[in-house]
């Protein structure tokens, strides 16, 4: 990571990084990145359907608690048993045991594990969502 980068979050609270979900270092493209890509990049179209898929998972999921996206269902719903797969919040359990993650920053890696399964065409999050929901918001 730059120091530049490291400076500027080094200024940033806690309680506000607590608040921002998804952390990921971007690089600049180069000319040489744009030759070696293979072309497995995804259409906008293709994109666009998975986005759409997902959206709807979660409305159907959803329908009739007057949520119909991930980001507005509560805490004690995202910690309801049986919600995610049986082992699946095991790191953030231990997170959370540790005091290296806040039951807030718990809620935020289970609603965008929720959304990585949604993308995936799973019916819950599993370890694996939550592992890359987690990666994504401790990055950089």
């Amino acid at each position: 990571m730059p120091s530049a980068v490291r400076r500027y979050l080094g200024r940033l609270s806690g309680p506000l990084l607590d608040r921002i979900d998804i952390r990921v270092a971007v690089p600049r493209v180069t000319t040489g990145m744009l030759r070696a890509a293979d072309g497995q990049t995804p259409s906008t179209a293709s994109a666009r359907r998975t986005v759409l898929d997902a959206r709807r998972r979660m409305r159907t999921r959803l329908q009739g608690t007057g949520w119909t996206r991930n980001a507005e269902v509560t805490g004690s719903w995202l910690r309801d048993e049986g919600r995610a797969a049986t082992g699946a919040t095991d790191l953030l359990d231990r997170g959370l045991d540790l005091g290296t993650l806040t039951m807030r920053g718990w809620d935020r890696v289970m609603r965008l594990a929720w959304t990585m399964a949604d993308l995936g065409g799973d019916d819950r999050p599993e370890r694996r969502h939550v592992e890359r929901a987690l990666a994504l918001r401790t990055a950089l």
